[in-house]
């Protein structure tokens, strides 16, 4: 049975990945950490304890103290807080991903690292973005996710752990609120119809971003988790998608739920600015072969469950 650390549990993703691994692998074999005092059904559902990634020496102790063999490490700096907080984001970024790939190396851990489509940049191919192609990304999260890449790949070639990864879209999730990223805006709409039907959008129509439903992004890390490594050409940074949609777009689709729904724009000139720096649409067939990505949610079915969670929550 696999012994599980999450890092960053109580964030978008791992507040909804750790029900779902200890669902899968039992609550007591899957540690919740996080920087902050958590409270709630992530902290009564299983072991939880405090970690900041920056202490080596209580990540080391965690990962003897629970036998771990598997650390999903999602501790980092959101895009548009990550501008604010430059230094900051470097930091949790880069050398708290150095020492999870350390602790790895040295207890025999694999490792799951989220890449994302800020990894690229102005000069990617923005249509049909491939698997393997430039990355000039232009914000520090960007940078930190190609460093990241990279450094998983090194310890994977020079000391053999086990390292995947993917890059993530824009997440949109109906359990957990947006943390401070630059796709938050397809988020915050749904929050926004059920509350106020009325929505002010940071990013302008035309605006095109790859997206996807936090089921389907739950499915993909532990998928890619369990593959056969045989299979694995690349490894570590997949291409993943499941639909690509500009604002307009998403609120037309909410409009056949919630017919007096209205959107204007405001522009943020730092999130237009990353926005227009990422990919249209990412080419992720080569997870598709290497280890049977395939979603499950598309625009229609995903404003469907958003829409109806929220108004039954609120």
């Amino acid at each position: 049975m696999k012994k599980i650390l999450i890092t960053g549990s109580g964030g978008q993703i791992g507040s909804e990945l750790t029900g779902e691994l200890r669902s899968r692998y039992g609550a007591a074999n899957v540690i919740a950490t996080d920087k902050r005092s958590l409270t709630g059904p992530l902290v009564e559902s299983g072991p939880y304890e405090m970690l900041d990634v920056l202490d080596t020496k209580m990540l080391g102790d965690l990962i003897r103290k629970y036998k771990i063999d598997t650390i999903y490490h999602l501790a980092a700096i959101l895009s548009a807080v990550g501008e604010e907080k430059p230094q900051l984001a470097w930091n949790i970024g880069i050398n708290g991903l150095y020492n999870v790939l350390e602790a790895a190396r040295e207890h025999h851990c694999a490792v799951f690292f989220p890449s994302s489509i800020g990894a690229f940049g102005l000069t990617t191919p923005r249509n049909n973005t491939p698997q393997d192609t430039i990355q000039r990304p232009v914000t520090m999260y960007g940078v930190t996710k190609v460093t990241g890449e990279l450094l998983c790949d090194y310890y994977h070639i020079r000391f053999g752990v086990d390292t995947r990864g993917v890059r993530f879209p824009g997440i949109i999730s109906s359990l957990t609120k947006p943390g401070g990223g630059t796709t938050d805006y397809a988020v915050e709409i749904y929050y926004a119809a059920v509350q106020e039907q009325q929505y002010t959008c940071p990013l302008p129509a035309g605006t095109f971003l790859d997206m996807m439903y936090m089921p389907d992004a739950i499915h993909a890390a532990i998928q890619l988790m369990e593959a056969d490594p045989s299979k694995l050409k690349h490894r570590n940074s997949f291409n993943i998608t499941a639909m690509s949609f500009d604002p307009e777009m998403i609120a037309a689709e909410i409009r056949k739920h919630i017919p007096d729904f209205k959107m204007d724009y405001r522009p943020d000139p730092v999130k237009v600015a990353i926005a227009n720096s990422w990919p249209d649409r990412m080419d992720d067939s080569a997870a598709r072969t290497e280890w049977g990505w395939d979603p499950e949610y598309d625009l229609e079915r995903m404003t469907e469950e958003m829409l109806s969670t929220l108004q039954v929550r609120e």
